[in-house]
């Protein structure tokens, strides 16, 4: 997984409560095992009309909100079936940094599985960084002092759990984690080859 530490980039205004894994990817593009190469069906019904042609008032069609890595929606984003299809697409279309009011818990933690950072922050503060989206101003998410700095010099803290943010800094999905632990699942695995040797 891909660390994350500090992002500097165009956010991408999308202020929609409610914002569901099935709008995120719809179940069609859901029998792919595969991470990547989903980008592209990313808020598929929102981005494209009946014929598949792209439409021109949606946020993420246009630049430079097409090459976003930060995403600031409303209220309880992520929510519906617990499909991980929706972060996948989410980072294979470069979104690195959700922020919102709220999330879906499943949503919020299959986020830093797969390296994008999810924040929560008052309604107030998501409103006013809207507003800088929408002047194609660029936002800073520093990970490691947990701030989100803006062209005003009067950053906005956001919090995180302390392990979560580990994961993300040092780039930890399940896999890593379980990996750090390797000696210790071999010592595990031998002592067990020599108490029950009919086993193996």
């Amino acid at each position: 997984m891909e660390k994350f530490s500090k992002i500097k980039a165009i956010a991408a205004d999308l202020q929609i409560m409610n914002v569901d894994t099935d709008m995120i990817i719809p179940k069609q593009f859901l029998k792919t095992i595969k991470r990547t190469g989903l980008g592209s069906a990313l808020f598929y019904e929102m981005r494209y009309d009946q014929k598949g042609n792209l439409i021109k008032d949606f946020v993420l069609n246009n630049d430079p909100f097409n090459k976003a890595k930060i995403l600031i929606s409303g209220k309880n984003f992520g929510c519906g079936s617990s499909r991980e299809h929706a972060p996948w697409a989410l980072l294979d279309f470069g979104i690195r940094c959700i922020i919102a009011p709220s999330f879906a818990d499943i949503f919020y933690n299959n986020c830093f599985k797969n390296g994008i950072l999810p924040i929560i922050l008052d309604e107030n503060k998501v409103k006013e960084l809207s507003e800088i989206a929408k002047q194609k101003k660029e936002i800073e998410i520093d990970l490691v002092d947990q701030k989100i700095l803006k062209e005003d010099n009067q950053p906005f803290d956001f919090e995180i759990e302390s392990f979560k943010k580990e994961c993300l800094l040092n780039g930890y999905d399940d896999i890593a984690l379980t990996l750090k632990k390797e000696s210790k699942i071999n010592n595990f695995e031998q002592k067990r080859k020599n108490i029950t040797p009919w086993l193996y």
